[in-house]
């Protein structure tokens, strides 16, 4: 098959629906259940008014109950009595490719960020939500280790990642960065990988997750985080991912446009440790963008830019102060059905 017949599509392009994998009292969130399961209320409310949610969960009758008791419809609502180990469905969860047309998706190896954290149950979630029939497009195994935040297409054959997390040695050690883009060019049809040598967040786990970062954009935009204080920890290499920002061209050799993203306060958990608060952690349904805010100064800012940025979807704020108690943000717990996908 040509490469031409195989094309990564842009997240806002039309969806089926979202995955979500519910918090458990097995996982880590068992000591912040009362604060997280309120988040994931608000993203079935949210989600399910444009398209449909697919719910992983080893009890789907509490999942169903607990929206229930919120007076959420469950009209586009699906579970799936699944095992799991966590919540992060961005990067466990199936990645679709265009092949002549039409939908496949690629179940990558995911093995907990480089092996840092089990990953056996989550591992299986794309097979088991296959077997139970969730999915309309098959489903292809692929060889590598790779998760899905650390990837950003524009649908039109450019991806941007960074080599931090996709050079990891606990990844693909075997494979250079030719090889990866190699892959890319073969398997989902891109054109040029944009890579970001600079930029991290402390509390991230991800060894530098794209879409805490950077986020490819309709219009040949990119939005990303900015830091303005000299004083904090992250100046240096925010400084350093903005310059090599400014020097990326599209296919057509035209510089993006960029819209920095305002630098939230410092935000601590109980043991003093830096949590990884980021506007970029945003994610694009039909119509609509859900938005991370962290209850900061710099909130309505970040609301501000996403809308230039998007500014045929309705912004939709979702207070993720929650989420980053485990290390991640919105976009990370979910993960796009583009159309054609879903049963």
């Amino acid at each position: 098959m040509e490469t031409a017949t195989r094309r990564l599509p842009a997240e806002w392009e039309k969806q089926d629906g979202i995955l979500l994998t519910w918090p458990t009292p097995q996982s880590d969130w068992a000591p912040y259940l009362d604060r997280i399961i309120p988040v994931f209320v608000e993203l079935v409310r949210h989600i399910s008014r444009f398209e449909q949610v697919v719910i992983a969960a080893p009890d789907p009758a509490e999942v169903v109950a607990t929206l229930q008791r919120a007076e959420l419809s469950l009209q586009w609502v699906q579970c799936y009595p699944i095992e799991t180990n966590d919540t992060w469905s961005r990067d466990f969860g199936p990645i679709t490719v265009i092949e002549e047309g039409y939908p496949c998706l690629y179940d990558f190896g995911f093995n907990g960020w480089g092996l840092k954290f089990p990953a056996d149950f989550d591992n299986q979630i794309t097979r088991q939500l296959d077997s139970a029939g969730a999915f309309s497009a098959p489903v292809t195994t692929q060889p590598l280790i790779l998760e899905g935040g650390s990837l950003e297409s524009d649908g039109c054959g450019t991806l941007l990642t960074t080599s931090t997390c996709l050079l990891s040695p606990n990844r693909n050690p075997h494979l250079k960065k030719h090889d990866i883009e190699q892959f890319f060019h073969d398997h989902m049809g891109i054109q040029q990988t944009l890579w970001l040598d600079h930029g991290y967040l402390a509390g991230d786990d991800t060894d530098s997750h794209i879409d805490t970062l950077a986020r490819l954009c309709p219009n040949n935009t990119i939005v990303y985080v900015q830091c303005d204080d000299p004083e904090d920890e992250h100046y240096s290499a925010l400084q350093q991912m903005e310059e090599q920002l400014r020097h990326f061209k599209t296919l057509d050799d035209a510089p993006y446009r960029l819209l920095p993203l305002p630098w939230p306060q410092a935000v601590f958990d109980e043991e003093g440790d830096r949590l990884p608060a980021t506007y970029a952690n945003y994610l694009v349904i039909n119509n609509a963008v859900l938005a991370p805010i962290y209850n900061d100064p710099a909130d309505e800012q970040a609301l501000a830019v996403l809308a230039t940025a998007y500014p045929d979807h309705e912004i939709i704020a979702v207070d993720c102060s929650a989420v980053i108690l485990q290390h991640g943000s919105l976009h990370c717990l979910t993960m796009q059905l583009p159309q054609g996908t879903l049963s």
